[in-house]
C-alpha cells in the first residue's frame, strides 16, 4: 500500500536569521514561513532592511546566523540559483547598449545551459511563454529603449520568469512608474498569483498592489514588526496611530 504524500513543504522557511553586509547585521531575529502559491508584500521604510531581506535569499546580502531553508534545501547549500526568479528595483532597464526585448528576456536563461550551448527552439518558446505572461508577446522585436518605463519592469518580470523559477522576488516592481502603468503592472502579478506563483514583492505602494498580495510582512528597524493578512495590517496601523494619539496627548 502506498502511503499518501506528505504536505509540502514551505517555500522559505527562516527562523532567527540575521542578514547583513560586512558582517554587520541590517536585520535580524527573523521567523518567517512562506507556503506555495503565497503573495507577500515585504513592506517597511527606507533603510528598515526589507531589501536586505530579500537580498539574503538570493545570495546577495550575507546570511550571518540562523536557519535559512529555500525550496527545501539549506540556504548554504543551495546550488541552482534559477530556482529563484529575482526582479531588481531599476529605473533604466539598458544604458547605452541596444537590445530588443526578446533579447533582454533570453538572457534569464544564459544560466540554464552551458556557455558554448546557443540557444534552441525551446529557449526561444520560453522567451515567448514569458513575453505572453506580462502582455508584451507584440513587442518583441522592439528595441527596448523604446519602451515606457512600466513596459521595461514587465520586461524585466519576463526575464525573471523565462527559467519557470518556483518563486518570484521583486524589489519595488511598481516604483517610478505613473499611476496607469501600476495598475497594468498590478494585473501582471494578479495573473501570475492566480496561476499559483509564489511572490515575495518589496513595495512601499501597497496601494499599487491592493487585492493582488494575500500576506504582509513588515520589517522596521530592521525587524519583523508584523506578519499578516492585509485585513490585520490596516488594524496594525490604525492602532499605532492611536498609540501616536496617545503619546501626544
Amino acid at each position: 500500500m502506498t502511503a499518501p504524500p506528505g504536505p509540502t513543504p514551505p517555500v522559505l522557511l527562516l527562523r532567527g536569521a540575521a542578514f547583513g553586509y560586512r558582517g554587520r547585521p541590517v536585520v535580524t531575529d527573523v521567523d518567517l514561513t512562506v507556503l506555495a502559491g503565497e503573495v507577500i508584500a515585504v513592506l517597511g521604510p527606507n533603510g528598515s532592511g526589507k531589501s536586505t531581506l530579500v537580498k539574503g535569499l538570493l545570495g546577495l546580502s550575507q546570511h550571518l546566523s540562523g536557519d535559512v531553508t529555500v525550496l527545501g534545501t539549506p540556504l548554504a547549500r543551495m546550488r541552482d540559483r534559477t530556482r529563484i526568479g529575482y526582479v531588481p528595483q531599476r529605473h533604466t532597464l539598458v544604458g547605452g547598449v541596444r537590445a530588443t526585448v526578446s533579447e533582454v528576456v533570453s538572457t534569464g536563461l544564459l544560466a540554464t545551459r552551458p556557455w558554448w550551448r546557443r540557444a534552441g527552439r525551446g529557449d526561444r518558446e520560453a522567451v515567448q511563454v514569458a513575453l505572453e505572461a506580462v502582455g508584451l508577446a507584440d513587442r518583441s522585436r522592439f528595441d527596448v529603449d523604446t519602451l515606457s518605463g512600466g513596459q521595461q519592469r514587465r520586461v524585466l518580470i519576463a526575464r525573471a520568469l523565462v527559467a519557470r523559477p518556483e518563486v518570484l522576488v521583486m524589489d519595488e516592481p511598481t516604483a517610478g512608474v505613473d499611476r496607469a502603468s501600476q495598475g497594468v503592472l498590478a494585473g501582471v502579478l494578479q495573473r501570475l498569483g492566480e496561476q499559483g506563483t509564489t511572490m515575495l514583492v518589496v513595495t512601499h505602494e501597497l496601494t499599487a498592489l491592493r487585492g493582488v498580495v494575500d500576506r504582509i510582512v513588515e520589517v522596521d528597524t530592521g525587524h519583523l514588526t508584523f506578519d499578516g493578512t492585509p485585513e490585520g495590517y490596516a488594524e496594525h496601523q490604525l492602532e499605532l496611530a492611536r498609540a501616536a494619539r496617545r503619546v501626544a496627548s
